[in-house]
């Protein structure tokens, strides 16, 4: 049985201030891996619906992808090669109590 990584990372914004998350390997390895690899990373957010997204320098490409994710879960989008993280409905959701990004994401937390 393989050992789960898991990483706590501090998530910076001007109108937050710091915010604490865990990323793990459990879902996406590989994506994880690029992901830590990569730190720090200076972005830009954007905010589409009830998330908020930035791009990264890290490529990937769709790991164990899903179509809908849970409040709270950190993720990456490949195809813009960004970080996103969910807390409700976003403009691509189909119901109210849903969360669905653009395209499918690589769960990291």
């Amino acid at each position: 049985m393989a050992v789960v990584k898991k990483v706590k990372v501090k998530i910076y914004t001007k109108s937050t201030g710091y915010v604490e998350a865990e990323l793990t390997d459990e879902y996406a390895p590989k994506t994880f891996e690029k992901i830590i690899n990569a730190l720090p990373i200076e972005s830009t957010a954007y905010r589409w619906g009830d998330e908020v997204y930035f791009s990264t320098p890290v490529e990937a490409d769709e790991e164990n992808a899903v179509e809908t994710v849970e409040k709270g879960v950190i993720a990456f989008w490949p195809p813009g090669n960004a970080l996103c993280i969910f807390w409700g409905p976003t403009p691509a959701s189909r119901r109210p109590d849903e969360i669905r990004p653009a395209s499918p994401v690589n769960v990291l937390g």
